[in-house]
């Protein structure tokens, strides 16, 4: 059995919908105080009640941002003890039609956004005197790729550069960080693509099924526990073995 976090602090960026949502919802269970943090106002507060969770509306790609999203969660429960820094967009353009712009904006959100976030909650999660830090990569851009997501990849794979020296820095104060890494994950409007891209999906996990949001809650959930203290710096990949076979669907997606 794990040691309990039963009363501690944890915030999540991006936590108002999809892998965020399923991430805050478990920690909501395990007895945490939770918080979650986006930019739409109705969407936060409507996954806030859901959860029973705390709504801080921010975009962490802006430093005032992150610092106030800090500070209100501190205020409201006189401490951060995990911050889980899942917020992420992944626009689809290919290469040849991308813009400077596109590469800008997805930078801000998924590199400079974790970075800012992690950067605002250090002396919280240092004065908690066992403070957590969980980054949301992906298995796109460290392990795989696919047509259309290169910016997004070069994103993810940041991210891991990021918290390895991190994890050096971060010792001296008591924090560890981690990361996990998805594979395709059941998430909101997946309906919409229609029943031949979910089943083409699956095809290719050896599982033969898509992992649920609540797979990645509970990756983060363990990075966060006691038990997990002496780890950092590592990733966990959660994806069904999707990495595992050698599959022709991003060849054939050319």
């Amino acid at each position: 059995m794990f040691t309990p976090l039963t009363g501690r602090t944890v915030l999540v960026t991006g936590g108002t919908k999809g892998i965020g949502k399923g991430i805050a919802g478990v920690f909501a269970r395990a007895g945490a105080n939770v918080a979650v943090c986006g930019r739409d106002r109705e969407t936060g507060e409507a996954a806030a009640q859901e959860l029973g969770a705390r709504y801080v509306i921010a975009d962490v790609a802006k430093a005032a941002d992150c610092e106030r999203m800090v500070d209100e969660v501190v205020r409201e429960f006189g401490g951060l003890d995990v911050l889980c820094a899942n917020a992420g967009v992944f626009p689809d353009v290919k290469l040849a039609d991308m813009s400077e712009a596109d590469i800008d904006a997805i930078f801000a959100t998924n590199v400079k956004g974790t970075m800012l976030a992690v950067k605002a909650a250090l002396n919280p999660l240092e004065a908690s005197g066992h403070g957590r830090v969980i980054v949301t990569s992906s298995i796109t851009g460290p392990i795989t790729g696919f047509p259309g997501w290169s910016h997004y990849g070069a994103t993810k794979a940041a991210q891991l550069g990021f918290l390895r020296t991190a994890a050096i820095e971060l010792a001296a104060r008591n924090i560890t960080i981690n990361a996990v890494m998805p594979g395709n994950i059941e998430t909101e409007g997946l309906g919409e693509l229609g029943p031949e891209y979910r089943a083409t999906m699956e095809s290719m996990i050896p599982q033969r099924r898509l992992g649920k949001v609540e797979d990645i809650g509970n990756a983060a959930l363990f990075f966060a526990t006691e038990e997990a203290g002496y780890i950092t710096g590592q990733t966990i990949v959660v994806d069904g073995g999707q990495v595992l076979p050698e599959g022709q669907m991003a060849m054939d997606a050319q």
